[in-house]
């Protein structure tokens, strides 16, 4: 067994097994025992940082959407504050919702993303309503953004992506789905624009 170097590339190197598992058998079907041998690591290494199989997908998953946050950096442009936020959440919508580890969760294991839609929310979750509230603070200095309590704003913002994430598919019927992300542009862009 091949122990990774260091604290992070051990965690890593886990966490990259542990995606490798949900994707090849689904979250049910993904065992410690073989996220460690996938990860060329011993089981004690994983035990001791993942008591569950839940836990360890739960830092995947919030790992997987930070990720998925910076990339949206890249899709920003130039201009006020709004327009930069607005790319960003479809950007963001829009990598989430063809995310390989998020499709095959919503496809095979739904009742993993239950807990987060319905009961409370995770580390992703909480780092994206972080990056909502300050980009909106920054849209309120540039003049950009219309005054209202930032925390509401930001967490109305998160919803309806949320909704363009993983309900799309229920009214798509067909229609392409970059028209459902020039909605949510539009949506987003009109509630946050000043009077």
């Amino acid at each position: 067994m091949v122990e990774v170097a260091g604290e992070r590339g051990v965690e890593d190197a886990v966490l990259d097994a542990a995606r490798d598992c949900v994707l090849a058998y689904g979250v049910r079907r993904t065992t410690l025992t073989d996220v460690a041998r996938r990860a060329g690591v011993s089981r004690m290494t994983v035990y001791r940082r993942w008591p569950d199989v839940q836990s360890l997908i739960g830092d995947l998953m919030s790992r997987e959407w930070h990720l998925v946050l910076l990339a949206t950096a890249t899709d920003e442009g130039a201009g006020p504050a709004r327009s930069r936020l607005v790319a960003r959440v479809v950007a963001g919508a829009r990598l989430l919702r063809e995310h390989p580890l998020l499709c095959k969760i919503r496809d095979v294991d739904p009742e993993v993303l239950l807990p987060y839609l319905l009961d409370r929310r995770g580390n992703g979750q909480d780092e994206m309503l972080r990056f909502l509230a300050a980009a909106l603070a920054a849209g309120r200095a540039d003049g950009s953004v219309r005054p209202g309590d930032t925390e509401m704003m930001a967490r109305a913002v998160y919803l309806t992506t949320q909704s363009f994430v993983l309900s799309v598919r229920t009214v798509a019927d067909g229609m392409p789905v970059t028209d459902f992300d020039r909605e949510l542009a539009r949506l987003v862009d009109g509630y946050l624009r000043p009077d």
